[in-house]
């Protein structure tokens, strides 16, 4: 049986999604299964590069198709860009999808598994939808202009191709419970949770990392965020704390990535004239066990509303570089919940910025404290979210749908 994942985005993009989808075919190649991947020839933060039409990678071969590429910075944009990549992914799998081809979805874009279910219908070929986040309520979430009017008829059109697929893997228990109440049947429902390689991410002491040294911080106590800088995520917050700690000069705070609110942030901070932040551009991954291990704290944020619909995951590259956790948002999400069973590190509430810096002063005061909580990070990395855990799970589920309906 062949395995066609749909992602927007696969290797060389180093977006969160991409990069799981990288690790999970490459590791069912490896097991003698026959793995495709449709994906775009855009890469996700420079629409400007174009990828070749064919290509492979340790066996897994990729499928690039064609799409616009106005990129991510307009609305209206985006959209073309969805759609066309709509289109052209729609007519592969028309013509190439059988009863012996397993399709699984992935949420970028928005809705793709409605191209699979339409594929599983005409082409009987089975379905299984990997859900990284739950649309179109996100969007209501984060306010997109209009997201409102066109929710529940959005919904109602996912909820359906939930129904049609044979499996549908969410990375989170809240995920799933809300999957529940929108009447999708809980055997139809597993919870895989996203991972890191702990082989490959790892803790580095300071004193071993160049990039400390490359970015001058070998004497800081940094205060990091790595990852994108998204409508899901709230920054005030840990702005503010930078404010309240600008006396404290041994106190940096970095952040490495880029985003939608990366502007606004630099707006901020100059405003603030906050000379205690710094900002990096995305690390390639094969340097991320440095550019994560070189902060003694990590930040997570997401907004309340967002709890049960994005798990994030730069919670399991944080673990596995065994360094603490200062989480903004609901503090009893999914991630606070293990954050608090791993005594890893602490919550706060959005927009308690006194808390935030309070807790980030109390371990530069502290720091056999702050080492403790970072090894009890990779401790609960190793027990629950190393990756060979996870593609062994994907591994057993996949091989469970493929036998004979």
């Amino acid at each position: 049986m062949k395995i066609v994942f749909v992602n927007r985005f696969f290797y060389p993009d180093h977006s969160a999604t991409s990069q799981l989808l990288t690790d999970l075919t490459i590791h069912l190649v490896q097991q003698g299964l026959d793995v495709k991947v449709l994906t775009s020839r855009l890469i996700s933060d420079n629409s400007q590069i174009v990828q070749s039409r064919t290509d492979t990678l340790h066996g897994v071969e990729i499928v690039r198709m064609w799409s616009t590429r106005f990129g991510r910075q307009r609305l209206l944009g985006r959209t073309l860009d969805y759609l066309t990549f709509y289109v052209s992914t729609l007519w592969h799998l028309l013509s190439s999808a059988r009863k012996d081809v397993l399709i699984i979805t992935k949420t970028d874009p928005p809705l793709i598994s409605v191209l699979g279910a339409i594929v599983s219908r005409i082409r009987g070929a089975v379905l299984v939808n990997w859900i990284q986040d739950l649309f179109p309520e996100v969007a209501s979430a984060i306010a997109i202009d209009g997201a409102q009017w066109f929710e529940r008829p959005l919904r109602a059109i996912r909820n359906r191709t939930l129904l049609i697929a044979k499996r549908n893997v969410v990375i989170g228990d809240g995920m799933a419970q809300k999957l529940v109440r929108e009447g999708i049947p809980p055997e139809r429902i597993c919870v895989i949770h996203n991972w890191a390689d702990g082989s490959a991410i790892h803790p580095i002491a300071h004193e071993n990392n160049e990039l400390r040294t490359q970015w001058k911080l070998h004497d800081k106590f940094v205060v990091g965020y790595s990852g994108n800088f998204g409508r899901a995520h709230e920054f005030d917050t840990i702005l503010e704390a930078a404010d309240l700690l600008r006396q404290e000069k041994d106190i940096v705070f970095l952040f490495i990535g880029g985003g939608a609110q990366l502007s606004s942030m630099k707006r901020t901070i100059q405003e603030k004239a906050l000379d205690n932040v710094i900002f990096k551009p995305y690390q390639p991954r094969d340097r991320l066990a440095l550019s994560l291990s070189v902060s003694d704290i990590h930040v997570i944020s997401l907004l309340p509303a967002l709890e049960g619909l994005i798990v994030p995951s730069k919670f399991y590259g944080i673990a596995a570089a065994g360094r603490p956790m200062l989480y903004i948002g609901d503090t009893h999400g999914e991630i606070p919940l293990l954050i608090q069973s791993g005594q890893c590190g602490v919550t706060v509430s959005p927009f308690d910025a006194r808390k935030a810096a309070d807790f980030v002063l109390t371990l530069t005061q502290d720091r056999p404290m702050c080492r403790l909580m970072g090894t009890k990070a990779r401790t609960l990395f190793d027990q629950r979210f190393e990756k060979a855990y996870a593609v062994e799970h994907w591994q057993r589920e996949i091989v469970a749908t493929m036998q004979p309906r």
